[in-house]
């Protein structure tokens, strides 16, 4: 399909990003010389400007929190990529993809690099792999039986579980899940999105269990004695042209992902 931007093209407009990184460069093997050299317009923390892919999953995974996130993949939904987005702002320790391997990826805007991202083939493959972590299984729906969210305890280890945008959790998975938690709602619709309802339910998650800060070690350095804020350089400058279509590339884009493009 002509005209629909790549994933790292829509990452690109999402952040401004940085240029070349002045002179002298940071002697730091987690710094990636051609990002130094050409500038970094990825969707990243500025922390993590010029940083390796692989720098940055090893931070990550190091400063993860105990919450994991699954997702049952039947029909391509794309609110996937959504729920994988939020997944990553939240610093989770695995996203979970249950049922089909390929899931659409286009709305994660490329955060699924810097996630470990796991497969498993059915409900049973899951309940098996969270069992031998101690991962307690929290499923999320608008069910009968379900307790309001709002009112719930979640363990600090667990692993929320989320159904595709309409059909929602199938009672295979709901049967595995220790709990079942469902957002209050007020108004007359029967549901909200997925992804929608993913964020609200990672926030409440973090409401109860406080992130340790990622923003470096302990004493704020990123290491090498380069401090986090001596990283900054000046935004680099992106063309009026490409900012004002920013929007009608994103709007395309969502038009695919509504199609079950990629």
């Amino acid at each position: 399909m002509t005209g629909i931007l790549s994933e790292d093209d829509l990452a690109a407009l999402a952040s401004p990003g940085v240029g070349p990184h002045p002179l002298p460069w940071p002697d730091d093997p987690r710094y990636d010389e051609e990002l130094l050299r050409e500038g970094d317009r990825r969707n990243v923390l500025d922390q993590y400007r010029y940083w390796t892919l692989d720098a940055i999953r090893s931070d990550l995974a190091e400063h993860a929190n105990l919450l994991h996130v699954a997702i049952q993949n039947w029909a391509h939904d794309f609110n996937i990529g959504s729920i994988v987005r939020t997944a990553n702002a939240f610093g989770v320790a695995g996203v979970h993809i249950v049922g089909r391997r390929r899931w659409n990826r286009r709305g994660a805007m490329v955060t699924d690099r810097y996630l470990n991202v796991y497969h498993h083939e059915d409900e049973d493959a899951l309940a098996a792999w969270c069992e031998a972590e101690g991962v307690a299984l929290i499923a999320v729906d608008n069910l009968p039986g379900s307790v309001p969210l709002e009112t719930a305890e979640l363990p600090e280890k667990c692993c929320l579980v989320f159904g595709s945008e309409g059909p929602g959790l199938t009672d295979e998975m709901v049967a595995i899940c220790t709990k079942l938690v469902a957002i209050t709602q007020y108004g007359s619709t029967r549901s909200i999105n997925a992804g929608a309802a993913a964020a609200i339910a990672m926030y409440h998650w973090a409401l109860q269990h406080p992130p340790s800060s990622r923003a470096g070690s302990a004493d704020g350095t990123a290491g090498a004695g380069t401090t986090v804020r001596e990283v900054a350089t000046p935004t680099c400058v992106i063309p009026r042209a490409v900012a004002e279509s920013a929007s009608t590339a994103v709007d395309a884009a969502t038009g695919a992902q509504n199609d079950g493009s990629e």
